[in-house]
């Protein structure tokens, strides 16, 4: 419980001190020394379990208090996927100076909570793996970092992985640093070797590994205090935004200026300086630890989380009736990937989830939109649907989930990428992405092959080590929609890709798409085990006997391009004749399962993915044969015009 301990003034746990004094306890009039840094990395590069040591080893935790690993993980779904996210803050306290601590996504598709954050911050943490080094995302988030004029501290992680090449990863980081325009003070970075797992840290190969203090005492020396004006009026940028059932809105930030107190009178600022609202200042909360705890004041420089405000959003300013413009807010990049949201308006619609209006959809997407700055939602050209736009498949296929989880019921179309106009030659531009691949030597032809079918240019290819290879290649964002599965195919699972936004550029033509049909219901009812064993011949299956189906629904994939319809509940006729060694021959393969994300890469321009608390169903968009003749008529009256 958040309240469970009692603190003084300069951080330090006062024992044995009533919970209920907390708030009328802390007080902020010694100014101590505050440092803020962000931790930013590769996804599964050892971030959040690097934070779980450092709360362990600066005394947050009580002795022997049991805590969870990936303490900072609390969100369901990122304990299953076992990534981050949501931007989340934390405190420790070190020799006297209070380090606020935020823990960032490391996949490229969370980059928008990666950029706001950044805004909180004045020192990053950049963590790379001794064995993988330099990856995409951790180009995406240094880049970011440097452009803000951050001094990064390097630590090379995992070093104690048998394949681990630490001289090389120094390399790589400087040489990364370089091509970022890193200046000469930046590139000068301090570096440290660590085992996030084992909890150590030490500035040279051969140091004691005995815990973190290397790394807390070079926070302490090499991260600058905030540069804040703390006798200037009140103000702070909305980092981060979130409901809690009790308080309402929560908005986290950093105090760019003057003092914040409770029950201060506050406006809220948009960029363009229009006033949203006025209010007060209802609930303060600083972070200690995995714990937010109430204050009454909070200084110039030190990170923490109001509530009170219904209007102020991510970027907002909150100020002091006083504070004459909005503070500066980093601008986050545009949204690159788009999905049409719409109700479930198939034969199964309603009974298997309790939201299925379009009033309760769109309200779900407007809170998700509010509080995550790179989700765009509008309103579609169909009927009870919604335009909603993102960083990359994984972002939406995230909400989506939670969606379902929350008892929504949706259908879900094509991921589409968002095209622009050149500013100056007006030429049609679409977002590109760079994509790191790793592969056995073996499989790097096919890989080569199956790119550049889909418009990607190699730009670099090299050994990494242990008979693998490492491209790079420049390809259009759509060229790599629903290639990942197709990926692990060809490299029999073994093949690595990461990838990253890389600007804009010119369209591309044409990519292809997939190239088998699908296998189509033609009756509704619960599919059958004789029906199936003979539609197997025809394709692949993706449902086994006694699931629901309806006319309309795409059961499997065929061995050719074009769609077959076939009726999977077809019953055996009954004759006196029994033949039972042919009965008994009847084994169906296992049916092809395919996870959310596979199935929302899965579905062409004419199938939409349909999503309930039970089940990710395929379909097609129109279910009743005659309007799918009369819809593939009308596009290619429209394709000769």
């Amino acid at each position: 419980m958040a309240g469970s301990r009692l603190y003084r003034s300069d951080g330090a746990v006062i024992p044995g001190a009533s919970a209920l004094c907390v708030r009328r306890t802390i007080q902020t009039k010694v100014r101590m020394q505050i440092r803020n840094v962000a931790i930013i990395a590769h996804v599964d590069h050892g971030k959040t379990t690097l934070v779980d040591k450092l709360l362990s080893q600066s005394g947050t935790f009580r002795e022997h208090q049991h805590v969870a690993e990936r303490a900072m993980d609390r969100n369901e779904l990122e304990r299953e996927r076992g990534i981050t996210i949501l931007a989340k803050c934390t405190s420790v306290l070190w020799k006297g100076v209070r380090i606020n601590i935020v823990d960032t996504p490391g996949h490229a598709d969370f980059g928008g909570e990666v950029e706001r954050i950044l805004n909180m911050v004045d020192g990053a943490i950049v963590l790379v793996d001794a064995a993988e080094g330099v990856l995409p995302q951790t180009k995406f988030v240094v880049g970011k970092a440097l452009a803000r004029g951050i001094h990064p501290i390097v630590v090379v992680n995992k070093i104690d992985r048998q394949d681990s090449r630490p001289d090389e990863v120094h390399s790589e980081v400087f040489d990364l640093f370089a091509a970022l325009d890193a200046t000469e003070s930046q590139l000068d970075f301090p570096m440290l070797y660590a085992s996030s797992r084992h909890g150590w840290a030490d500035a040279t190969m051969d140091g004691p590994r005995k815990n973190l203090d290397a790394l807390f005492d070079l926070i302490v020396s090499h991260v600058p205090p905030p540069n804040v004006k703390p006798d200037a009026p009140f103000a702070m940028v909305a980092s981060i935004l979130e409901a809690d059932n009790f308080l309402g809105r929560i908005l986290t930030g950093r105090v760019e200026q003057g003092t914040a107190r409770v029950n201060m009178p506050v406006k809220v600022l948009r960029a363009d300086g229009s006033v949203v609202e006025t209010g007060r200042l209802t609930k303060l909360l600083t972070f200690r630890g995995l714990e937010r705890i109430p204050v009454d004041e909070a200084q110039a420089g030190d990170i923490i989380a109001v509530a009170g405000l219904s209007e102020g959003t991510i970027p907002d300013t909150i100020g002091a009736p006083d504070l004459a413009a909005p503070l500066p807010a980093i601008p986050v990049d545009p949204p690159t990937l788009a999905m049409t949201f719409r109700i479930n308006d198939g034969p199964l619609a309603g009974r298997e989830g309790k939201k299925v209006t379009s009033r309760q959809i769109r309200e779900r997407l407007l809170t998700e939109a509010e509080a995550n700055v790179a989700i765009k939602v509008s309103v579609s050209n169909e009927t009870d649907a919604f335009e909603v736009a993102g960083r990359g498949e994984l972002q939406l296929g995230v909400l989506i989930e939670q969606m379902r989880r929350e008892g929504f019921e949706l259908t879900i179309g094509r991921p589409r990428v968002l095209t622009r106009r050149n500013p100056e030659t007006g030429d049609r531009e679409e977002p590109m992405e760079e994509a790191l691949v790793d592969v056995d030597e073996p499989y790097s032809g096919v890989v080569v092959e199956k790119l550049s079918r889909r418009k990607g240019e190699m730009q670099d290819m090299r050994p990494s080590g242990g008979g693998k290879v490492r491209m790079t290649f420049r390809i259009p964002s759509r060229g790599l929609i629903g290639y990942h599965g197709e990926f692990l195919t060809d490299t029999r699972g073994t093949g690595i890709m990461n990838r990253l936004f890389a600007g804009y550029g010119p369209w591309k033509g044409t990519i292809e798409g997939r190239r088998a049909g699908a296998l189509i219901s033609t009756e509704p009812g619960e599919a059958v085990h004789y029906a199936l064993w003979y539609i197997q011949e025809r394709g692949t299956l993706f449902v086994s006997p006694g699931e629901k189906v309806y006319q309309g629904m795409i059961l499997g994939e065929t061995a050719r391009e074009n769609d077959l319809e076939v009726n999977p509940i077809k019953e055996k006729k009954l004759t006196n004749v029994r033949s039972v060694s042919k009965d008994d021959a009847m084994l169906l393969i296992p049916p092809r399962r395919m996870s959310l994300e596979q199935a929302i890469a899965y579905v062409e321009d004419d199938e939409l993915v349909e999503v309930t608390p039970a089940a990710i169903r395929l379909r097609k968009r129109f279910l009743d044969p005659h309007q799918r003749k009369r819809n593939e008529r009308k596009i290619e009256a429209e394709a000769a015009e």
